[in-house]
């Protein structure tokens, strides 16, 4: 990518960068958390829970926890959080939808209880930290508020002691954690506005871990002595963005999509002229997956979908031909079909992000493959914020590059289709991945949400894949693998999640800094940098310094569209 983004803000009610919930997740407690080794819930804050027979009572009950004043963790301060964002607008900045279905929230002694309008099966997966009430209260003006006090007041492994805007944040143990002290003693996020430069200070030992590398810089990584190259799953599905019909909440068309790209027969033709295992070999240096399946990776195995028999879509140029053919989209004398009644030609735009050499080389790819079956492809790059409104809000785009971080229960990735998602009439909401609205698909998801049966709700929950897959919306083209990196001299034991093959950085909870083992640093970690971020100097005792470089994106197609979680 090529940049870099930094903390948006120290309040978890409004912040919404990838790098800022990861580092939330490290300070806060939530009411579950997922499992290191399966990825399902397991207690948090929560130490046990039960559901009432109509499944719109859940009863939490909080442990016996200290916040890191000293001061106890109670059931108020959850319903204080919840009540808190159901209640104040700018309190739903970063995780307003997981708590539109609550009806209300109360507290009693140490029993939390969510009532809720209707079933929600994902209730165990709620994303929002436990704020210390005592601490928050006095909070007039959330939207405003910076939450820059140090230290932080934490029910986590870790305690914010200090935040450099643009340059790091330096966390401390966190000695009154309930599963007790992490291993080391802190915990520094350094933040880097150039790729290379943090490569650079990886391969120095001026950091000791690097997360969410491109496969290009994963390369310059992969032969170096010191350094354990970290190649895995990835929790990412990078997909083809189709204007089939772009709409807003009222039906109204907005855009200007080319208008065969709303026949699924076009749709279907460029995915069978796509070839996936190409574009893994050589645009992602085989560091990914070819995409057989939808929107959640396999690394997901529970709910991971891949199609099969007839229904499956492989590399079959031929067979686009013929679908285009059959279809009326006549090849003219310069090769290039036009639309059955003669009026525009198939030639589409690509849409992607300024300076992302990986995607100018997909695009160079894909441009061939559509032009063997008649039709033309222009790049069109826009930066983040252009890219985000026009692909998201307007729809002024034909094909775009996108994708997403999904967390281990795809409910929120599978909502981001829904037609609620699509931009109200005055361009505001919003954060559709696909400008999506179909019938079967609404009616899946309103069913999956109130199944409490897992086997019949993923089941469900693959069926919203299937039906993703065969209408084309969107075109899964391959699963990114996780590229990380880290110092063989320096950190002495990391534990990944999933524990088995799972992720360090990119992974979907905080095990991994938790369970982190270094070797004790003897004097400083290095000087300021020549840029406007640098690395801290003058640390001492058990340090790890993690330099979380290219990829800090936004989660929320609202804000930064390329990285989201």
């Amino acid at each position: 990518m090529g940049a870099t983004q930094s903390m948006d803000s120290m309040n978890p009610f409004i912040a919404v960068r990838l790098v800022s919930t990861s580092i939330h997740r490290w300070m806060y407690g939530y009411l579950t958390v997922p499992d290191s080794k399966t990825l399902q819930p397991s207690p948090d804050l929560a130490e046990s829970w039960t559901t009432s027979e109509d499944g719109l009572t859940w009863t939490f009950k909080i442990r016996a926890a200290k916040w890191s004043d000293g001061k106890p963790v109670t059931a108020d301060d959850a319903a204080w959080t919840f009540n808190k964002m159901m209640t104040d607008e700018a309190a739903k900045t970063a995780n307003g939808p997981a708590v539109e279905n609550f009806e209300s929230v109360t507290a009693s002694g140490q029993d939390l209880t969510i009532k809720l309008k209707s079933p929600q099966a994902s209730m165990l997966e709620n994303p929002v930290p436990i704020m210390p009430k005592h601490v928050w209260e006095s909070v007039t003006d959330m939207a405003n508020y910076d939450a820059e006090k140090y230290p932080s007041v934490s029910s986590g492994p870790y305690i914010a002691v200090e935040h450099k805007k643009d340059q790091y944040v330096k966390l401390q143990a966190n000695p009154n954690y309930w599963r007790g002290k992490p291993k080391i003693d802190e915990l520094q996020v350094v933040f880097y506005d150039n790729p290379q430069a943090a490569i650079a200070g990886l391969k120095t030992g001026d950091i000791d871990l690097l997360g969410r590398m491109t496969p290009q810089e994963f390369e310059a990584i992969q032969n170096d002595p010191n350094i354990e190259a970290w190649n895995t799953q990835g929790r990412r599905a990078s997909y083809l963005q189709i204007n089939h019909g772009a709409t807003t909440t009222d039906d109204k068309s907005v855009g200007d999509g080319h208008p065969a790209l709303k026949d699924l027969k076009v749709r279907q033709a460029l995915h069978y002229a796509i070839d996936k295992q190409k574009l893994v070999d050589e645009v992602q240096n085989g560091l990914a997956k070819p995409a057989d399946g939808s929107i959640v990776p396999p690394m997901y195995k529970e709910f991971f979908w891949e199609a099969g028999g007839e229904e499956k879509v492989s590399y079959d140029p031929a067979k686009a031909n013929k679908i285009l053919d059959d279809a009326g989209y006549k090849k003219g004398a310069d090769g290039v079909r036009t639309m059955p009644d003669g009026d525009r030609k198939l030639e589409f735009r690509f849409t992607i992000h300024t300076e992302t050499p990986i995607e100018d080389k997909l695009a160079e790819y894909l441009t061939a493959f559509f032009k063997e079956i008649g039709i033309t492809l222009t790049t069109v790059k826009l930066e983040s914020s252009k890219f985000t409104e026009e692909t998201g809000v307007t729809g002024n785009f034909d094909i775009a590059i996108s994708g997403w971080s999904v967390n281990p229960d795809p409910e929120e990735v599978m909502a981001t289709h829904l037609c609620s998602r699509r931009p109200a009439p005055n361009g505001e909401g919003g954060g559709t991945e696909s400008f999506f609205c179909d019938d079967t698909f609404e009616q899946l998801y309103k069913d999956q949400l109130k199944e409490l049966d897992r086997t019949k709700r993923v089941d469900l929950l693959k069926q919203m894949q299937e039906r993703l897959y065969t209408q084309a919306p969107i075109i899964a083209i391959y699963y990114t693998n996780d590229l990380e990196g880290y110092r063989k001299d320096k950190i002495t034991s990391i534990t990944p999640i999933p524990e088995d093959k799972g992720l360090l950085y990119g992974g979907s909870g905080y095990w991994p800094f938790y369970t982190v083992d270094a070797k004790a640093t003897g004097g400083s970690t290095g000087a300021e940098s020549g840029s406007n971020t640098g690395l801290i100097a003058g640390v001492v005792g058990g340090v790890v310094v993690i330099g979380l470089a290219a990829f800090f994106l936004t989660r929320r197609r609202k804000a930064v569209a390329d990285e989201r979680e």
